[in-house]
Protein backbone atom coordinates (compact mmCIF):
# COMPACT_ATOMS: atom_id res chain seq x y z
CA UNK A 1 0.00 0.00 0.00
CA UNK A 2 1.25 3.27 -0.74
CA UNK A 3 2.59 5.29 1.78
CA UNK A 4 1.37 9.60 1.48
CA UNK A 5 1.52 12.44 3.29
CA UNK A 6 -2.00 13.62 4.36
CA UNK A 7 -1.50 16.68 6.58
CA UNK A 8 -3.19 15.56 9.11
CA UNK A 9 -2.67 18.29 11.97
CA UNK A 10 -3.12 17.88 15.79
CA UNK A 11 -4.06 21.19 16.52
CA UNK A 12 -6.54 21.31 13.61
CA UNK A 13 -7.96 18.09 15.17
CA UNK A 14 -7.95 19.96 18.71
CA UNK A 15 -9.87 22.50 17.32
CA UNK A 16 -12.22 20.27 16.08
CA UNK A 17 -13.07 18.08 19.20
CA UNK A 18 -11.70 15.10 17.95
CA UNK A 19 -10.13 14.12 20.97
CA UNK A 20 -13.26 14.69 23.34
CA UNK A 21 -14.52 10.78 24.02
CA UNK A 22 -17.95 9.38 25.80
CA UNK A 23 -18.00 9.96 29.71
CA UNK A 24 -15.59 7.51 31.75
CA UNK A 25 -18.67 5.36 32.85
CA UNK A 26 -20.07 4.90 29.09
CA UNK A 27 -16.90 3.00 27.71
CA UNK A 28 -15.34 0.01 26.24
CA UNK A 29 -12.40 -1.06 27.77
CA UNK A 30 -10.53 -2.11 24.27
CA UNK A 31 -10.36 1.38 23.50
CA UNK A 32 -7.72 1.53 26.68
CA UNK A 33 -4.83 1.68 23.99
CA UNK A 34 -6.75 4.96 22.50
CA UNK A 35 -7.16 6.78 25.25
CA UNK A 36 -4.84 9.04 27.00
CA UNK A 37 -6.51 10.54 30.12
CA UNK A 38 -9.19 11.18 31.88
CA UNK A 39 -10.83 15.07 32.16
CA UNK A 40 -13.49 16.14 34.14
CA UNK A 41 -15.69 13.00 34.07
CA UNK A 42 -14.77 12.61 30.39
CA UNK A 43 -12.32 10.21 28.42
CA UNK A 44 -9.54 12.36 25.86
CA UNK A 45 -8.35 10.05 22.83
CA UNK A 46 -4.82 9.79 22.22
CA UNK A 47 -4.65 12.28 19.04
CA UNK A 48 -1.78 10.61 17.72
CA UNK A 49 -3.01 7.18 17.04
CA UNK A 50 -5.73 9.12 15.88
CA UNK A 51 -3.81 10.66 13.11
CA UNK A 52 -1.83 7.24 12.44
CA UNK A 53 -5.20 5.08 12.15
CA UNK A 54 -6.54 7.80 9.72
CA UNK A 55 -3.58 8.19 7.34
CA UNK A 56 -3.72 4.34 7.36
CA UNK A 57 -7.34 4.92 5.96
CA UNK A 58 -5.83 7.82 3.71
CA UNK A 59 -3.38 5.36 2.52
CA UNK A 60 -6.29 2.42 1.91
CA UNK A 61 -8.75 4.87 0.04
CA UNK A 62 -6.21 6.38 -2.04
CA UNK A 63 -5.19 3.07 -3.38
CA UNK A 64 -8.55 1.90 -3.89
CA UNK A 65 -9.64 4.62 -5.82
CA UNK A 66 -6.30 4.92 -8.02
CA UNK A 67 -7.38 1.28 -9.35
CA UNK A 68 -11.19 2.50 -9.73
CA UNK A 69 -12.74 1.30 -6.74
CA UNK A 70 -16.34 2.00 -5.31
CA UNK A 71 -16.96 3.48 -2.05
CA UNK A 72 -19.97 3.56 0.38
CA UNK A 73 -20.14 5.83 3.06
CA UNK A 74 -23.03 5.28 5.84
CA UNK A 75 -23.73 7.71 8.62
CA UNK A 76 -27.64 8.24 9.34
CA UNK A 77 -27.73 9.96 12.87
CA UNK A 78 -28.78 13.32 12.30
CA UNK A 79 -25.38 14.74 13.25
CA UNK A 80 -23.65 12.96 10.99
CA UNK A 81 -26.30 12.95 8.04
CA UNK A 82 -25.65 16.55 5.98
CA UNK A 83 -21.59 15.63 6.36
CA UNK A 84 -21.84 12.24 4.97
CA UNK A 85 -24.14 13.82 2.10
CA UNK A 86 -21.55 16.42 1.59
CA UNK A 87 -18.81 14.55 1.65
CA UNK A 88 -19.93 11.35 -0.54
CA UNK A 89 -20.75 14.18 -3.26
CA UNK A 90 -17.50 15.49 -3.53
CA UNK A 91 -15.72 12.47 -3.90
CA UNK A 92 -18.99 10.65 -5.62
CA UNK A 93 -19.52 8.05 -3.43
CA UNK A 94 -22.46 5.67 -2.59
CA UNK A 95 -24.14 7.06 0.71
CA UNK A 96 -26.75 6.31 3.18
CA UNK A 97 -27.44 9.04 5.10
CA UNK A 98 -31.52 8.30 6.76
CA UNK A 99 -31.44 4.97 7.75
CA UNK A 100 -30.11 1.64 7.31
CA UNK A 101 -32.44 -0.96 5.91
CA UNK A 102 -31.84 -4.80 7.10
CA UNK A 103 -30.21 -6.80 4.42
CA UNK A 104 -29.44 -3.72 2.24
CA UNK A 105 -25.80 -5.80 1.39
CA UNK A 106 -26.83 -9.00 2.45
CA UNK A 107 -29.59 -9.31 0.65
CA UNK A 108 -28.28 -7.18 -2.51
CA UNK A 109 -31.08 -8.62 -4.90
CA UNK A 110 -33.89 -7.32 -2.68
CA UNK A 111 -32.35 -3.67 -2.81
CA UNK A 112 -31.14 -3.97 -6.36
CA UNK A 113 -35.22 -4.74 -7.35
CA UNK A 114 -35.99 -1.41 -4.89
CA UNK A 115 -33.18 0.29 -7.03
CA UNK A 116 -34.82 -0.55 -10.37
CA UNK A 117 -38.34 0.46 -9.59
CA UNK A 118 -36.98 4.10 -7.76
CA UNK A 119 -34.85 4.08 -11.07
CA UNK A 120 -38.25 3.49 -13.29
CA UNK A 121 -40.31 5.72 -11.24
CA UNK A 122 -37.86 8.70 -11.31
CA UNK A 123 -37.64 8.25 -15.52
CA UNK A 124 -41.75 8.28 -14.94
CA UNK A 125 -41.51 11.66 -13.36
CA UNK A 126 -39.24 13.18 -15.39
CA UNK A 127 -41.36 11.97 -18.58
CA UNK A 128 -44.23 13.51 -16.98
CA UNK A 129 -46.16 10.47 -17.21
CA UNK A 130 -47.49 10.69 -13.96
CA UNK A 131 -49.43 13.38 -14.36
CA UNK A 132 -51.20 11.78 -16.63
CA UNK A 133 -52.32 9.57 -14.05
CA UNK A 134 -55.55 9.43 -12.15
CA UNK A 135 -55.19 11.83 -9.21
CA UNK A 136 -55.21 8.89 -6.58
CA UNK A 137 -52.61 6.88 -8.62
CA UNK A 138 -50.60 9.27 -9.10
CA UNK A 139 -50.38 10.76 -5.52
CA UNK A 140 -49.65 7.05 -4.30
CA UNK A 141 -46.36 6.35 -6.59
CA UNK A 142 -45.17 10.45 -5.74
CA UNK A 143 -45.76 8.98 -1.99
CA UNK A 144 -43.64 6.20 -2.88
CA UNK A 145 -40.96 7.97 -5.06
CA UNK A 146 -40.34 10.83 -1.76
CA UNK A 147 -40.04 7.14 0.27
CA UNK A 148 -37.27 5.74 -1.99
CA UNK A 149 -35.72 8.83 -2.18
CA UNK A 150 -34.91 9.02 1.36
CA UNK A 151 -33.50 6.01 1.99
CA UNK A 152 -32.06 5.21 -1.27
CA UNK A 153 -31.64 8.29 -2.72
CA UNK A 154 -27.85 7.93 -1.88
CA UNK A 155 -27.49 4.82 -3.77
CA UNK A 156 -29.35 4.83 -6.17
CA UNK A 157 -26.04 4.78 -9.23
CA UNK A 158 -25.14 1.65 -7.31
CA UNK A 159 -25.14 -1.49 -9.82
CA UNK A 160 -23.47 -4.08 -6.56
CA UNK A 161 -22.04 -4.00 -3.74
CA UNK A 162 -19.31 -1.52 -2.99
CA UNK A 163 -15.55 -2.19 -2.47
CA UNK A 164 -14.87 -0.21 0.26
CA UNK A 165 -17.43 1.06 3.29
CA UNK A 166 -16.55 4.15 5.60
CA UNK A 167 -18.93 3.98 8.55
CA UNK A 168 -19.32 7.00 10.83
CA UNK A 169 -20.14 6.11 14.52
CA UNK A 170 -20.26 1.93 15.37
CA UNK A 171 -22.81 1.92 17.55
CA UNK A 172 -25.69 3.32 15.21
CA UNK A 173 -24.10 1.98 12.08
CA UNK A 174 -24.02 -1.86 13.81
CA UNK A 175 -25.79 -3.63 11.61
CA UNK A 176 -23.66 -1.99 8.11
CA UNK A 177 -21.15 -2.82 9.52
CA UNK A 178 -22.01 -6.86 10.63
CA UNK A 179 -23.64 -7.01 7.01
CA UNK A 180 -19.35 -6.07 5.51
CA UNK A 181 -18.10 -8.15 7.96
CA UNK A 182 -20.17 -10.86 6.67
CA UNK A 183 -19.54 -10.38 3.08
CA UNK A 184 -15.92 -9.86 3.66
CA UNK A 185 -16.34 -6.06 2.78
CA UNK A 186 -12.95 -4.20 3.95
CA UNK A 187 -14.51 -1.27 6.34
CA UNK A 188 -12.69 2.01 7.83
CA UNK A 189 -15.13 3.30 10.73
CA UNK A 190 -15.04 6.37 13.11
CA UNK A 191 -15.06 4.79 16.67
CA UNK A 192 -15.60 6.96 20.33
CA UNK A 193 -14.76 5.51 23.27
CA UNK A 194 -18.05 3.35 23.69
CA UNK A 195 -16.90 1.28 20.48
CA UNK A 196 -15.44 -1.93 19.89
CA UNK A 197 -11.25 -1.14 17.85
CA UNK A 198 -11.29 -4.65 16.66
CA UNK A 199 -14.46 -4.89 14.61
CA UNK A 200 -13.66 -2.86 11.42
CA UNK A 201 -10.56 -2.87 9.10
CA UNK A 202 -9.15 0.46 10.03
CA UNK A 203 -10.68 1.87 13.62
CA UNK A 204 -10.19 5.64 13.77
CA UNK A 205 -10.54 6.70 17.54
CA UNK A 206 -12.59 10.30 16.99
CA UNK A 207 -15.66 11.57 18.82
CA UNK A 208 -18.59 10.51 16.83
CA UNK A 209 -20.57 13.17 18.59
CA UNK A 210 -19.46 15.93 17.52
CA UNK A 211 -20.18 17.73 13.41
CA UNK A 212 -16.90 19.56 13.02
CA UNK A 213 -15.02 16.23 13.75
CA UNK A 214 -17.18 14.19 11.70
CA UNK A 215 -16.72 16.91 9.04
CA UNK A 216 -12.65 16.71 9.38
CA UNK A 217 -12.38 12.87 9.23
CA UNK A 218 -14.65 12.92 6.55
CA UNK A 219 -12.91 16.05 5.03
CA UNK A 220 -9.59 14.07 5.07
CA UNK A 221 -11.18 10.27 3.82
CA UNK A 222 -12.74 12.18 0.79
CA UNK A 223 -9.56 14.44 -0.51
CA UNK A 224 -7.72 10.95 -0.65
CA UNK A 225 -10.41 9.21 -2.69
CA UNK A 226 -10.71 12.15 -4.74
CA UNK A 227 -6.37 12.15 -5.23
CA UNK A 228 -6.94 8.93 -5.78
CA UNK A 229 -9.60 9.19 -8.53
CA UNK A 230 -7.48 11.59 -10.25
CA UNK A 231 -4.67 9.46 -10.60
CA UNK A 232 -6.99 6.50 -11.80
CA UNK A 233 -8.06 8.53 -14.50
CA UNK A 234 -4.33 10.19 -15.17
CA UNK A 235 -3.28 6.97 -16.00
CA UNK A 236 -6.47 5.18 -17.74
Amino acid sequence: MTRRYWNINLEEMMEAGVHFGHGTRKWNPRMGPYISAKRKGIHITNLTRTARFLSEACDLVFDAASRGKHFLIVGTKSKAADSVASAAIRARCHYVNKKWLGGMSTNWSTTETRLHKFRDLRAEQRAGKLNCLPKRDAAMLKRKLSHLQTYLGGIKYMTGLPDIVIIVDQHEEYTALRECITLGIPTICLIDTNCDPDLADISIPANDDAIASIRLILNKLVSAICEGRSSYIRNR
